[in-house]
């Protein structure tokens, strides 16, 4: 969480005055004077003309979108990113935040060769025989050039924005200023987690800002599908790959948006949404690491019908046990076992133990069994999964980052795939999948592999076997040596404590005889002391107290 006190600088201030007034002016008036500042003045806004002389204003969605492309491409980014978060954003919102596009005029060709020959550390003609100077594509954070190495390979050169740490900083700063403002004061502030969602987009724009990193997300996908008829992956040129540079080979073919094209070429559509289906689940449950930002710009078509992936700075994990969570929720749902889906999230600890299954089952099935209603081509399975993570929140389930973005590459993938084939059945693509790959995870052929897999580890440990086995049963004399010492003392404790206590009652009851004793022989009272009808004389009950006092002082039992 955010500090509950901050500074504003004047750049700063100046900034926020002018967000407040680009979203002013595309009638977010409720964002604004929702803020603590302006609540005592809000009534001013009813009486002002352009108030009620504006018209009617477009759905809010739209005009937030407006808002972030009038703000500049570090929120045109965000916003893109803020689309991901189905599970906290309304569907208006998402949807319009999902239309961004991150365009930007391009800097000039010179900065591009000062940036290029500065990385690789030599003039731009000793790597390139050819470099285009202008590009082919310019997005807030970098810019693509066409270029060809000495050996005739063609290569596309992306550039980092100068000073884009500095900007991204100063905006992702004042984000932070926003988000907190927001949760305090924002009525849907707490429900929505601004702090939250800006804390994922920090961390997720500046990792795009390492090149080398994506270069090795592009490098590890291409050995993935090596050799593969459904995906093709540029190859990384690694001696001319820095963190603010990046070389890759040049890829020709069609975007899988332009479908006049595609037709024209003899595509098989339906073959090509299937693949993209494939494509995805074989990223995520095969090799556990999937391309997260599968948008119709970042994906080509070649002649021959294959896939061709670009921008690589956005890649998802799962864990194993995420994927078991998933594999196995999902076949639950085809199969309407409500229920399971319930006690599986509470097993993989998604929601917490108290969780009851059986609400927990009946919220699922009142959602779940309007979509089954209707034929399966016309169920979307990633707004499918959005309603179940929705679902989930209400029951204090924590979305993870890593399913934020299987969740939008699922929405990427089978949007794309009805795009190219309205008729596409994701479902019946996607059920297969899933039981063939859960019958290959409890396979004999699986377990040898995971054997295999360990043998190593295994085989360092057999020479030290021997002495690992001597520390162990030595340890365990030693523990179980320990252990009898600790009972003897507790042994010893328990008596000691019994003693005592048996003196504690021995002293109190010896000073109550003394005095009781004495008491009796200065008043003269030994005919009113009875026991078992005979009287008893102050001398004795005294002399029976002291005794009782001594015993109590020299412990004896």
């Amino acid at each position: 969480m955010l500090k509950s006190a901050f500074v504003i600088r004047p750049s700063q201030a100046l900034r926020l005055l002018h967000i407040n007034w680009v979203l002013l002016r595309h009638g977010l008036d409720e964002i604004i004077l929702a803020a603590h500042l302006f609540r005592p003045v809000r009534f001013l806004m009813y009486l002002t003309p352009w108030y009620w002389l504006r018209g009617e204003l477009p759905p809010r969605g739209e005009r937030i979108r407006r808002s972030l492309e009038d703000l500049g491409p570090i929120f045109v980014k965000f916003g893109q990113i803020l689309s991901t978060r189905r599970d906290l954003l309304p569907d208006d919102i998402a949807v319009e935040l999902a239309r961004l596009q991150d365009r930007v005029p391009p800097f000039p060709d010179e900065l591009s060769r000062k940036i290029i020959e500065e990385a690789l550390g030599q003039p731009l003609e000793a790597v390139f025989s050819r470099f285009e100077p202008t590009p082919f594509a310019s997005a807030s954070i970098a810019q693509v050039h066409g270029a060809q190495l000495h050996d005739g390979s063609e290569v596309v050169v992306k550039v980092l924005r100068p000073g884009i740490e500095k900007t991204i900083g100063r905006d992702v700063g004042l984000l932070r200023i926003i988000a907190d403002l927001a949760e305090r004061y924002w009525k849907e502030g707490r429900r929505l987690r601004p702090v939250e969602v800006v804390q994922d987009y920090e961390k997720t724009i500046f990792d795009e800002l390492d090149l080398v990193r994506e270069a090795a997300n592009a490098s590890q996908l291409r050995r993935n599908f090596l050799g593969s008829e459904e995906l093709y992956v540029p190859a990384v040129y690694w001696p001319y790959c820095k963190r603010n540079v990046m070389v890759m080979e040049r890829i020709f073919g069609t975007p899988v948006g332009n479908i006049q094209s595609l037709r024209d070429q003899g595509i098989d559509f339906k073959l090509l949404g299937e693949r993209g289906v494939e494509i995805f689940f074989t990223q995520v449950f095969r090799d556990n690491f999937f391309h997260a930002d599968m948008h119709p710009g970042n994906i080509f078509v070649s002649p021959e019908g294959q896939y061709i992936a670009v921008d690589f700075g956005i890649i998802g994990t799962l864990t194993p046990s995420d994927q078991r969570y998933l594999a196995n929720n999902l076949l639950a749902f085809f199969n309407r076992d409500y229920r399971r889906v319930a006690e599986l999230h509470v097993e993989s600890g998604w929601v917490p133990p108290e969780t009851r299954v059986d609400q927990f089952e009946s919220a699922i099935r009142t959602v779940c069994e309007p979509i089954f209603e209707r034929p399966l081509k016309d169920i979307s399975f990633g707004h499918f999964l959005l309603r179940l993570f929705q679902t989930a929140r209400r029951f204090d389930m924590v979305v993870q980052p890593q399913l934020v973005l299987l969740q939008k590459t699922l929405l990427n993938i089978e949007g794309l795939g009805r795009q190219l084939y309205p008729e596409l059945d994701l479902w019946s693509t996607a059920k297969p999948f899933l039981e063939r790959w859960m019958k290959e995870q409890i396979s004999p052929r699986h377990v040898l592999k995971q054997m295999r897999h360990n043998l190593p580890a295994y085989a360092e440990m057999v020479p030290d076997a021997p002495v690992l086995v001597a520390d162990f049963l030595r340890q365990a004399r030693q523990d179980q040596a320990r252990n009898q010492e600790q009972a003897r003392e507790m042994d010893a404790l328990r008596v000691a404590m019994e003693n005592a206590s048996r003196r504690n009652r021995d002293s109190v009851a010896g000073a109550a005889l003394l005095i009781a004793g004495a008491l009796s022989v200065h008043l003269n009272l030994a005919d009113n002391l009875i026991w078992l009808g005979l009287p008893i004389p102050g001398w004795i009950l005294a002399g029976g107290g002291l005794l009782l006092l001594l015993r109590s002082l020299v412990g004896h039992e």
